[in-house]
């Protein structure tokens, strides 16, 4: 299932982020491609570089203080987060992430449950350039404003469209959830959703909610991998 998460950075944070990136030197995307590396044409900043390592904590923190991006994760571990940049003629063809991921800067690997587009240029900057995710209920095509997230399945079949006018800049990652399998994580978050929903109408001392959040509590602990 594929989730937009609003607001995981703000106007200024994304303005912050910008300005830093503005100012980088771009290397090649192949490097982070795997076996897509064919399929792949854009640039990123250097994944290793003191740039790309400072943005991506600050990335992190906010995405952990984040709830509505933490109930569709539930993140056991995350990717240092990646910046790359479409400009005219970019594209990346489609294709499925690598199951596992290595950061040769610290030699830690993760199970790719998840992969995340956090976008870092308004829709309104340039012309193509969405992430198409395809999964078992429909192909979905996403442009969201800046410092909005898309996370979805890692197996899902996806790519980003040519960009024909302008440039797309964004950051991506991968996330190894504590639920592994996607249907009882899916299960996990509608149910999550529901209570967020109902809590504040009912009283979180409501019995039918106390009840719900139970069951979700006895969810991720018969699910969870810790």
């Amino acid at each position: 299932m594929l989730v937009c998460v609003p607001n995981i950075l703000s106007g200024e944070e994304v303005a912050q982020f910008r300005g830093a990136m503005d100012r980088a030197q771009w290397e090649d995307g192949a490097s982070t491609a795997g076996a897509a590396a064919k399929l792949k044409s854009n640039e990123q900043l250097p994944p290793n570089g003191e740039l790309s390592r400072t943005l991506g904590e600050r990335l992190l923190a906010a995405l952990v203080a984040n709830p509505a991006f933490v109930s569709a994760a539930i993140p056991l571990r995350i990717f240092p987060p990646l910046f790359n940049r479409y400009s005219v003629g970019h594209h990346f063809g489609v294709h499925v992430d690598n199951a596992v991921r290595g950061d040769p800067l610290t030699g830690a690997r993760i199970r790719a449950d998840l992969a995340a587009t956090l976008f870092l240029s308004e829709p309104e900057d340039y012309d193509g350039g969405e992430l198409i995710v395809d999964d078992v209920y429909d192909s979905h095509q996403v442009k969201l404003p800046a410092g909005h997230l898309a996370v979805y399945p890692a197996s899902s079949l996806h790519m980003v469209a040519p960009v024909t006018r302008g440039v797309r800049v964004a950051s991506f990652f991968w996330v190894q959830s504590m639920i592994r399998q996607d249907a009882v994580r899916d299960l996990v978050y509608d149910l999550d959703t529901a209570i967020q929903e109902l809590a504040p109408r009912l009283g979180r001392d409501d019995a039918d909610v106390m009840k719900l959040a139970g069951v979700y509590h006895n969810l991720i602990r018969y699910w969870g991998e810790i």
